[in-house]
């Protein structure tokens, strides 16, 4: 193992067996791009082999912070050293930083193929901070290698190779959900999308009830959506995407999700100003709960669910058959709001913006809508929400505001 810094170099080594070795050095100027020359040797007796596992292979020759670390960007890292002992299986490399940066990173085990190795990894990248959730799933050594450019750069350049010694591994269940951009988290990606004040700074939100709130302040102009995704469902009714509301007020957006099941997801936020037609990844979160949720969908949600808009009262999307229920619910700029059930029920506007009034659900496997009017001279109604009529124990997820 070679380790290198700006004045010294230090090289451990571990032979195989007992014996003579030796051991050859070879330098060279760092700026060089001439052939390494050779400039020492060292003769090593070995008496008694010391039995340990074979390291992973490192392509990159050296172990630890690359020698020229600091024109790369790279300041200072959380863990020094050449071992990084992991006694749970868990890991959160960080590394300050002299300007922005984009981070990738590289986990290699010989028990580690490349799918598995995505889903051991989430990265975060601030303005002035790097950093990187490590997942063992298996008992042993790994190479964790970084690699970094600049905001504008082309090339991403090795500035790091960390040995990692895991004692104890982590349950491969527990591991990250496949396909995490680069960016989880808040950092570089939200802010430059017009996102800030996040509710949830760091990457990984770990709930018991089961559900969560994300929010950020936003610019007038900017619109964000968000899906749900989990590798294996095992037993959901209803797509995942149900399992998320996204709600504008005027400077602030609320990304709400409520969980089916038990696991871990990700929740994938994304981005668009008025002027662009097509939204744009903006960041990654995972979720992890394990404590058996088993919350019920929201409504499905149409394009005219826009701006402003604000569901107070039934947040659930599934409603118990032969009953009344409550509606509560702001529609900017609607001249008439009305529920569509098994009969059409029209909801009074309060004094503070809010469409009331109580609807009769019907029988099951009846959908309820909610729709409006946004114009006196136009007879049709936009539908905004929709929601399923269940027989069976009535559920709630509570109401809003």
């Amino acid at each position: 193992m070679m380790m290198v810094s700006e004045n010294n170099m230090t090289i451990k080594v571990t032979p195989p067996t007992e014996g003579l070795f030796d051991l050859m050095i070879f330098a060279r100027h760092a700026d060089s791009q001439d052939p390494y020359k050779w400039v020492c040797s060292y003769q090593i007796q070995c008496l008694e082999p010391h039995s340990r596992e074979k390291l992973p292979e490192n392509p990159f020759h050296f172990w630890g912070l690359h020698q020229k670390v600091r024109d790369f960007g790279i300041e200072e890292s959380s863990h020094k050293g050449e071992l990084l002992t992991v006694p749970q299986g868990t890991l959160l490399l960080t590394l300050q930083t002299s300007r922005p940066l984009i981070a990738m990173y590289e986990l290699v085990n010989k028990d580690l193929d490349a799918t598995l190795s995505e889903k051991c990894l989430a990265a975060q990248a601030k303005e002035e901070q790097l950093s990187c959730h490590v997942l063992c799933p298996f008992q042993g050594y790994y190479r964790l290698s970084m690699f970094v450019k600049d905001l504008g750069g082309c090339t991403f350049r090795n500035v790091a190779n960390f040995l990692i010694h895991c004692l104890r591994p982590i349950n491969q269940n527990e591991l990250f959900p496949s396909g995490l951009s680069m960016h989880c988290g808040s950092g570089i990606s939200s802010s430059s999308h017009g996102l800030s004040n996040p509710s949830h700074s760091a990457p990984i939100i770990t709930t018991k009830l089961g559900k969560c709130n994300i929010t950020f302040h936003t610019l007038a102009d900017i619109e964000v959506t968000a899906s749900l995704s989990k590798d294996k469902v095992i037993s959901t009714k209803y797509p995942l995407e149900r399992y998320v509301l996204v709600t504008h007020l005027r400077t602030k957006v609320s990304v709400c999700i409520v969980l089916p099941e038990s696991g871990v997801y990700k929740v994938g936020l994304f981005g668009r100003s008025k002027d662009c037609k097509d939204f744009v990844h903006i960041c990654d979160y995972v979720i992890r709960c394990f404590s058996d949720p088993s919350w019920p969908p929201f409504p499905r949600v149409y394009s005219l669910w826009r701006r402003g808009c604000v569901l107070l009262e039934p947040r659930a999307g599934v409603l118990q058959e032969q009953s009344w229920v409550r509606f509560r619910v702001k529609v900017p700029k609607a001249y008439q709001a009305v529920v569509l059930g098994q009969e059409k029920t029209v909801l009074q506007q309060t004094p503070n913006a809010v469409w009331e009034g109580d609807a009769f659900t019907g029988a099951a496997g009846m959908q309820v809508k909610l729709a409006a009017k946004f114009s006196q001279h136009c007879s049709s109604l936009e539908v905004i929400l929709a929601f399923e009529v269940e027989s069976g124990s009535p559920v709630s997820l509570g109401c809003s505001g």
